[in-house]
């Protein structure tokens, strides 16, 4: 989560709160939105940035498409790394993870196979038959950003690695129809969980989905497995959801070497897909 006087994304060297921090003046804000910001932190988005993000969000799914159409057998997940260096750079916007974190991370994408829940770092590591793939695609466009991720299948793949895919895709599909104003945010995880327990699978709860858009991560923490977050969904709102299901136990281990990639303690396959979610007056809309 960005601090307000943390360095800025943009690499200014200013504090973001004085360089690409929303300007929020509290007059121009609703009552609700006033509310959401004193008691959740959480920025109600306008109309205005809304269509920023939006554009930023189908963006990042574009070049998520693109990483996802080469992602095949003998290809190297460096090799998609180069790729989506090109495909940013042709979009006109910059990769969010690239020197993202401490220490920095250092690829433009996440590359996350098989047991790995998250964070996989690209290397020369070649696809083969029977893996599967996560690619997280994330971008800034003109200040504003977007976040996806999708998992690829490489070839036929074992019964298990079948499953973890089909589990987390619908347990994101049926988070995503409960999220409407006046909902709960923990009514997220329940969806999830119920469905996942319920095939067999574990949900990670080491990681959650989060706030997006003004920043790369900022309020509300969306987690995915059974929760007590009682904060309402209201229009405005824009977070992800990216449950990580995995085939054995839900605990992961962080790499000691490189701080980020993240594998599953019992070396069983993980599956994760996500979505940018907006909260609007009538319900929810996908942006990504």
């Amino acid at each position: 989560m960005i601090e307000r006087n943390g360095p800025c994304w943009c690499g200014s060297g200013k504090k973001w709160k004085k360089c690409h921090y929303p300007n929020l003046p509290l007059s121009e804000l609703s009552t609700q939105a006033k509310r959401y910001l004193k008691d959740f932190g959480i920025i109600l988005k306008s109309a205005e940035q809304i269509e920023k993000i939006r554009a930023a969000c189908q963006i990042t799914a574009q070049i998520l498409d693109e990483l996802c159409k080469q992602a095949k057998a003998g290809v190297t997940t460096l090799e998609l790394d180069q790729l989506s260096r090109k495909l940013h750079k042709e979009a006109g916007v910059i990769p969010a993870t690239l020197g993202y974190g401490k220490p920095p991370y250092p690829m433009t994408i996440c590359t996350s196979l098989n047991e790995v829940i998250c964070h996989g770092i690209p290397d020369e590591t070649p696809l083969k038959k029977g893996d599967i793939l996560n690619i997280d695609a994330s971008c800034i466009l003109d200040g504003y950003f977007g976040d996806c991720s999708r998992m690829v299948a490489i070839g036929d793949v074992s019964l298990d690695k079948h499953l973890v895919m089909s589990v987390s895709l619908e347990c994101l599909q049926r988070a995503i129809q409960v999220c409407k104003p006046g909902s709960p945010i923990s009514a997220i995880g329940q969806a999830i969980e119920d469905y996942a327990t319920s095939q067999g699978c574990s949900v990670v709860n080491q990681f959650v989905g989060h706030g997006v858009g003004l920043a790369f991560h900022e309020p509300p923490e969306i987690p995915h497995h059974y929760n007590q977050v009682q904060i309402p969904m209201a229009p405005g709102m824009i977070f992800t959801i990216e449950p990580m299901i995995n085939a054995g136990v839900r605990e992961g281990l962080i790499d000691p070497h490189d701080h980020w990639t993240v594998r599953t303690k019992d070396g069983k396959p993980s599956a994760q897909w996500e979505h940018t979610i907006l909260i609007t007056d009538e319900g929810r809309e996908v942006l990504t």
